[in-house]
C-alpha cells in the first residue's frame, strides 16, 4: 500500500516538472569542435537523463564482468556448504536412529565438505560414540578444545568419556574447567557438587550450592533443602570431635528444613546432652509434626536420662497427639506402655494397627506384649511367626537401596538428598497364614493328649493268612502335629472365621511345640528384624 502511494507521488512530481518546463520555453546551445547544437530545455533534460542511464548500464556490465570469477566461486562454496549441512542433518538423524554405518559415512562427508566446523566435530564425536569408538570420540572432543566457541562442548564430551571409563579425577577436572569458563553450565556445576559430596567436602559443596543459587540454577526451596542436607552431613561428620560445631550445623539445618529428620534428631540429642531440654523438645516436636519417625520418638522419649517408664509414656502420648494418631505415634505409645507395664494401654494403642495386615514392627511388638503379660505362650509365638510374613516397615530408600541409616547422598548415583522415608515393596513377602489364638495356645495339649499316646502304644496286627507287610515307622512329633492341625475342623479347634487356605499343600514349622529357651528366642528375634 505504501509503495503504491510513493509511486503515485513520484509520478505527480514528474508531471509537475514536465508542465513547469513546458510553460517556460528556452534554448540550450552546445558548441564543441566547431559544431553547434541548439535544442530546447525539455529536449536537453531528456538527453541528459538518457546519457546517465547509458553510463549506468555500461558501468554495471563492466563490474559484472570483473566480479564474475568471484561470484562463480561463491556459488560453488554455497553449494558445497549446503551439501555439507545436509550431510550434518542426515548424520544427526542417523545417530538418533542408531545407524552407525550411515552416521560414520555422513560424518566423513560433512568433514570433507565443511572442514572443522563445530557441527561437523560434534557429528564426528557422536558417530564415534554410537559406534563404540571411545578413542575417536575423545579425539573429536579434544579438537573442539582448540576453538573458543566449542571449548565448553569439548569439555562436556571429555567429561562424559572420563565418567564412562571410571576416571573420577579427570571428570572432576573437566567439570571444574567448564565451570570456570561457563559458570551457568548446569551439568558442570552438578558434577562439581557431586564430586565434592563424594569427597565429603561439605563446606565446598555448600559454596557450590550458593553459587548455583546466585546464578539462578536452583530455586529457593531446593536451595534451602540442599543447604540443610549438607549442614546435616557436616554435623554428623563433626559430632565426635567437635560437638559444639556439630550442634550449630544441626540447628541451622533444622531451621532451613524443619522436617529433615536426621537434623532434628541430632540437634535434639545434642541439646539434651547440654541440658537444654526445652529447645530439644521444640526441635523434635516441630520435625515430628512434619514427618513422624522412630528416630525422633527415641530422642524425644529419652530427653532426660533416668526418667521412669510412666514419664516416657506421657511423652509418647504427647507425640501421639501431635501426629493425630499416626502409626508411629501409636507405636511409640505402645512401646512406652509396655516398658511401663501398662499392658491395657499398649493394647489400646495397637488395636487400630491390627485392623488390616499389620506390619513387621507391629507383629513383633504384639509378640513382646504377649510374652510380657502372659509369658511364653502360643499367642506370642504366633505373632513372632506372623512377623516373618508381614509387610515391611518404612525405611530409608535411595535409588532402590534400602538402608538402616540416613545418608546425604545416594550410594548408587551420588545424588544429593536422595534418601526418602517410605515402605519397601512387598515383592518378597509370602502370603500370611492367619491362625486363631485358640489353635496356637492349646495346640500342644491337644496333640499330646491324643496322637502321641496312640503312637507310643504299638498295636499288634490281627492274625491273618495273608502276608503281613512291615509296620510303618512311628510318626514323629512334627508329623503328628501336622495331622492334628489338618484334623482340627473335626475337633472344633479352628473357627469358621479363619479357614486354612485351600490351594496347595499346607506347610507348618518343623520345630516341636516346646517353649524355646530365652537365648533361642533372642537369636530368633534378631534374625527377623530389629526395630528399636
Amino acid at each position: 500500500m505504501w509503495r503504491a502511494l510513493v509511486f503515485i507521488g513520484l509520478l505527480c512530481v514528474a508531471a509537475f516538472a514536465a508542465v513547469w518546463l513546458a510553460d517556460r520555453p528556452g534554448t540550450v546551445l552546445i558548441t564543441f569542435g566547431g559544431y553547434e547544437i541548439q535544442m530546447s530545455v525539455a529536449v536537453a533534460a531528456i538527453a541528459l537523463a538518457g546519457v546517465a542511464l547509458a553510463l549506468a548500464v555500461l558501468w554495471s556490465l563492466v563490474t559484472g564482468l570483473i566480479q564474475l570469477p568471484s561470484r562463480l566461486t561463491f556459488a560453488s562454496r554455497a553449494r558445497r556448504r549446503s551439501r555439507g549441512y545436509q550431510a550434518v542433518s542426515r548424520g544427526m538423524v542417523a545417530v538418533g536412529a542408531g545407524d552407525t554405518i550411515a552416521a560414520r559415512r555422513y560424518a566423513n562427508e560433512a568433514e570433507r565438505l565443511l572442514g572443522k566446523e563445530p557441527l561437523t566435530l560434534l557429528l564426528k564425536a557422536q558417530a564415534a560414540q554410537v559406534s563404540g569408538n571411545r578413542e575417536a570420540a575423545e579425539a573429536a572432543f579434544s579438537q573442539m578444545m582448540d576453538e573458543d566457541e566449542t571449548r565448553v562442548l569439548g569439555l562436556r564430551g571429555l567429561f562424559v568419556e572420563a565418567r564412562r571409563r571410571g576416571d573420577a579425577a579427570s571428570a572432576h577436572q573437566f567439570a571444574s574447567e567448564a565451570v570456570r569458563l561457563a559458570p551457568a553450565a548446569a551439568w558442570a556445576s552438578d558434577a562439581v557438587l557431586e564430586a565434592r559430596c563424594a569427597e565429603r567436602d561439605w563446606r565446598g559443596a555448600l559454596e557450590t550450592v550458593e553459587r548455583r543459587t546466585s546464578l539462578g540454577l536452583l530455586d529457593k526451596k531446593t536451595a534451602r533443602r540442599h543447604r540443610a542436607v549438607l549442614l546435616t552431613a557436616d554435623a554428623l561428620e563433626r559430632v565426635d570431635h567437635d560437638p559444639e560445631g556439630a550442634l550449630r550445623s544441626a540447628q541451622d539445618a533444622a531451621k532451613l528444613a524443619p522436617d529433615l529428620v536426621p537434623a532434628a534428631a541430632l540437634a535434639g540429642r545434642l541439646l539434651s546432652r547440654k541440658g537444654d531440654l526445652r529447645k530439644a523438645a521444640k526441635v523434635v516436636e516441630t520435625a515430628w509434626q512434619g514427618l513422624p519417625h522412630p528416630d525422633l520418638a527415641e530422642v524425644y522419649l529419652n530427653l532426660r536420662p533416668g526418667d521412669s517408664g510412666l514419664d516416657r509414656l506421657k511423652r509418647a502420648e504427647t507425640l501421639s497427639r501431635l501426629s493425630n494418631g499416626a502409626p508411629e505415634g501409636r507405636l511409640a505409645v505402645a512401646r512406652s506402655a509396655l516398658e511401663a507395664r501398662e499392658f491395657d494401654r499398649a493394647r489400646d494403642a495397637l488395636e487400630p494397627l491390627l485392623q488390616d495386615r499389620p506390619s513387621m514392627r507391629v507383629c513383633l511388638l504384639m509378640s513382646d506384649l504377649e510374652q510380657a503379660e502372659h509369658g511364653a505362650t502360643g499367642k506370642g509365638r504366633e505373632w513372632l511367626a506372623r512377623a516373618t510374613r508381614a509387610p515391611r516397615d518404612p525405611a530409608w530408600i535411595a535409588d532402590g537401596v534400602v538402608s538402616d541409616h540416613w545418608a546425604p547422598i545416594s550410594p548408587v548415583t551420588g545424588r544429593l538428598d536422595a534418601f526418602v522415608w517410605q515402605a519397601p515393596p512387598d515383592v518378597l513377602i509370602a502370603p500370611e497364614l492367619t491362625l486363631h489364638d485358640d489353635v496356637t495356645a492349646d495346640l500342644d495339649d491337644e496333640v499330646r493328649a491324643l496322637p502321641i499316646a496312640a503312637v507310643e502304644e504299638p498295636v499288634s496286627p490281627p492274625p491273618s493268612s495273608e502276608p503281613v507287610s512291615a509296620p510303618e515307622p512311628p510318626l514323629a512329633e512334627t508329623e503328628v502335629r501336622t495331622e492334628a492341625v489338618i484334623a482340627e475342623p473335626a475337633m472344633g479347634a479352628v473357627k469358621e472365621e479363619t479357614p486354612l487356605p485351600q490351594p496347595g499343600p499346607v506347610v507348618f514349622p518343623t520345630t516341636p511345640p516346646d517353649v524355646p529357651k530365652p537365648k533361642e528366642q533372642a537369636s530368633a528375634r534378631r534374625s527377623v528384624f530389629s526395630v528399636w
